[in-house]
């Protein structure tokens, strides 16, 4: 079954969920000039499509998490098979196959220092990777959702 395609009404919602991921059907409906049952079949639809997903974010800091980085992976064999490998991992929580310098870039979340290290010795020891560059998180100045609607 292929998605259907998303008009200036779905781009609407999407917006607003952004903005608000708990905005009930009817509150949507009166912000977009839809029934709530029309606003709930389409919200549905893009979720049943895979265009959105209705989430919590959290901070990962304020859940005891306060490690955070970015890594650069380079391999020296199939990058897929590596990328899922490194996927595995609990803490690794955005893996993307890259063209450039890196194979792989890999968002980490870790509790400490510490789990950081030892993430990244795993990592360092994989069959398959060559080089980890670590770019451990000093501060997040921008941090947005809402992309892609306008």
């Amino acid at each position: 079954m292929s998605a259907s395609p998303i008009d200036e009404i779905d781009r609407s919602l999407i917006k607003h969920l952004q903005a608000d991921g708990r905005t009930s059907f009817s509150q949507l409906g009166r912000l977009v000039g839809l029934s709530d049952a029309s606003t709930r079949q389409r919200v549905n639809r893009l979720i049943a499509d895979g265009v959105i997903d209705v989430v919590a974010v959290t901070d990962p800091v304020k859940l005891g998490l306060g490690y955070q980085a970015l890594l650069g992976i380079t391999v020296s064999t199939d990058v897929r098979k590596i990328a899922n490998d490194v996927g595995a991992f609990h803490d690794a929580v955005y893996v993307v196959m890259t063209a450039g310098r890196y194979d792989l870039i890999v968002e980490v979340v870790c509790r400490d220092g510490d789990a950081f290290v030892d993430l990244s010795n795993e990592f360092r020891s994989m069959p398959g990777i060559e080089a980890v560059e670590l770019l451990p998180y000093l501060e997040i100045t921008k941090q947005t959702y809402d992309w892609g609607v306008g």
